[in-house]
């Protein structure tokens, strides 16, 4: 087992080598990165052990399902969403992008369903010789015709400049899941398989409250992310070959030979000034991102709870790199939640990625939530609602465990004790 977990942390370290360098001493480190653990996996046939390898990652499964219904089953209680009652939009209005998701809009019929519901559709004109439309102004133009409702069927930067249209007039709003990931659309429990059902919130929905975020002006409803994704966006080659241009920038991003310095101050959860000094990334999201599950891992629980959720790694060499094993608790990751959080650099401006469109923007930028600004209406049914279930605290269950123990042992014994 020692074994393992020596070739785990040996391949980590061949990746911040591959990641950082070039050349002959990448190409080397990449063979490292994938021989460590096959020589481990190696090592356990030779000796007759891989049933054994295979066994103690079953009950290291089976422990941490236990683990997890333990502990639900103590829990007081579960806060759960809450929905109001609303009647239906009456002059609804919907923005669709028939690009986004590869042509979902044109493959589910979004257009001629949303006018068979009442709605007003605008189709977004892909191929304008003047640029793309400006999404904020024709949500802005219905509101003016009387429009009660604001929707969007396209990728989630579309989503985030409607969303704040919506809440600066307090008018609900309506995701559509059209867009490739749809991120704020599964946070929401939106199916994305079939965006048309999310029409449905058209005639038979409620209305749930939303947070929505803020990189200085630019409304965000997933996330800001700054440092070495953010300038590698930035690149006009990343569209056409999206490898080959990280494993070009990577190096001096990584090792903080090009690319701004940041520091960032989380403020507003009633503590001292939380300070990230020099990380080489920064994503600060709208409601914390879950990291306790692997299964959990890109989702947020809840989309309301007035907070934004930090994610920073700083790594300083390859010690480090196979350090970020412990997860949450390894020293080159911070993961905390603040009201706001500045992100300050030694340059005037700085890439940032808002919701994964490229943006340059002057520093220090001032990330905030705007707690409840946005009402969304959605389905009353949502098949991907997330069931709210409490992080695995593994040194509670070894004191649930202990309790329970003593409880079982016969008085006699309990009494010697």
């Amino acid at each position: 087992m020692a074994a393992g977990a020596v070739s785990v942390a040996v391949s980590l370290v061949a990746v911040w080598w591959m990641l950082t360098r070039r050349g002959w001493f990448r190409i080397a480190s990449g063979v490292l990165a994938v021989a460590a653990p096959a020589g481990a996996v190696t090592l356990f046939v030779t000796a007759h052990l891989f049933w054994l390898l295979l066994l103690l990652l079953a009950l290291w499964g089976l422990a941490v399902w236990t683990g997890k219904f333990a502990l639900s089953s103590t829990q007081s209680h579960v806060v759960q969403v809450v929905e109001y009652e609303t009647p239906p939009p009456a002059r609804p209005f919907l923005i669709m992008n028939p690009r986004s998701g590869g042509g979902k809009v044109e493959r589910f019929g979004l257009r001629a369903r949303a006018e068979e519901l009442g709605a007003r559709v605008h189709l977004l004109d892909p191929t304008r010789p003047d640029g793309p439309e400006d999404v904020a102004a024709l949500a802005r133009d219905a509101l003016a015709q009387g429009a009660d409702l604001l929707g969007v069927a396209g990728g989630d930067g579309t989503q985030a400049l409607v969303a704040a249209v919506a809440a600066e007039h307090d008018v609900p709003f309506l995701v559509i899941s059209a867009g490739t990931r749809n991120h704020f659309a599964m946070d929401l429990g939106l199916d994305r398989d079939d965006p048309s059902t999310c029409l449905d919130a058209l005639t038979d929905g409620v209305e749930i409250r939303a947070d929505l975020g803020f990189a200085n002006s630019n409304p965000f409803v997933n996330n800001a992310s700054f440092g070495a994704y953010a300038a590698i966006v930035q690149s006009p080659a990343y569209r056409d070959d999206k490898v080959r241009t990280t494993l070009e920038l990577l190096p001096e991003l990584l090792t903080r030979e090009k690319g701004p310095r940041l520091t960032a101050h989380l403020t507003g959860m009633g503590g001292p000034v939380v300070a990230i000094d020099s990380p080489q990334a920064v994503l600060v999201s709208n409601n914390p991102y879950s990291i306790h599950d692997i299964a959990g891992l890109g989702r947020r629980e809840r989309m309301d709870l007035g907070v934004l959720g930090v994610l920073a790694v700083t790594v300083e060499g390859a010690a480090q790199a196979a350090g970020l094993l412990r997860g949450r608790h390894s020293e080159g990751l911070t993961a905390a939640a603040a009201r706001e959080v500045v992100v300050d650099a030694d340059q005037d401006a700085i890439a940032v990625g808002v919701d994964g469109e490229a943006l340059m923007l002057t520093t220090p930028v001032h990330c905030r939530v705007e707690a409840g600004a946005l009402r969304v209406r959605v389905p009353r049914t949502r098949p991907g609602v997330p069931a709210v279930k409490p992080a695995l605290d593994w040194r509670r269950l070894r004191k649930l465990a202990a309790r329970v123990g003593w409880t079982a042992l016969p008085k006699s014994r309990q009494t010697r004790r």
